[in-house]
Formats: C-alpha cells, structure tokens, sequence
C-alpha cells in the first residue's frame, strides 16, 4: 500500500535552512506527481511546491527563490530544502502524492512534519 512519510521539520531562526525528506513506499516514485503542501491552523492548506513525473517544477509565489523540490528516484526519496525561512513559513509540513492506481490528484498524504521558524 502506497505511505508517505515526512522528516527534518524542526524548529529554525528566521533566516535559516531546512531540510524536509519524504519516504515514499508502496510505488515508484519516478512514476508518480508529488507536491508538498503546508498547513497553518485556521487557514487553507497551500500547495508550496509539485515536483511531476517528467521533472516539472511548480513552486507557489510565496516560496519562489527560496525553496526547493528534489527527486531520487532510485531512493523513492523526494526532498524539499527550504532557505531563508521567515517566521510566516511555520506550517505543519505535508508531503503528497497523486494516486498510482487511478492518477487521482494528490490522493496520498504523509503525517506531516512540523516547521517553526522563530
């Protein structure tokens, strides 16, 4: 069964570096779009970044020049390094995947992974 699970979220000064990893079993990931999505309490879910099969990037205004998607496919690893971090990053972290199965958009969530910079 497909799983997703998120690391390296932590706590971080303004200013300062992160590195976000999500394990990805149970696919392949070459085959798959990905993205990570952000939560802050109150507010809607925002797409920060989809990294697609065939290497496209999209990245949300708010993150461009700062944050980074990468894929190793041979690992099923996808990475999001986060830079310059600001305090209105803090955001539970999510890592998602579109369904292998039926190519649902985003139908596989991680847990998330916490991300506070202060």
């Amino acid at each position: 069964h497909v799983q997703l699970v998120e690391s390296g979220g932590g706590l971080v000064q303004p200013g300062g570096s992160l590195r976000l990893s999500c394990a990805a079993s149970g696919f392949r990931l070459a085959d798959s779009d990905m993205g990570w999505y952000r939560q802050v309490p109150g507010k809607e879910c925002e797409l920060v970044s989809a990294h697609d099969s065939d290497g496209s990037l999209y990245n949300a205004d708010s993150t461009k020049g700062r944050f980074t998607s990468a894929r190793d496919n041979t690992k099923n690893m996808l990475y999001l390094q986060m830079n310059s971090l600001r305090s209105e990053d803090t955001a539970l972290y999510y890592c998602a995947s579109h369904s292998p199965y039926d190519g649902r958009p985003y139908a596989y969530w991680g847990q998330g992974t916490q991300v506070t910079v202060s």
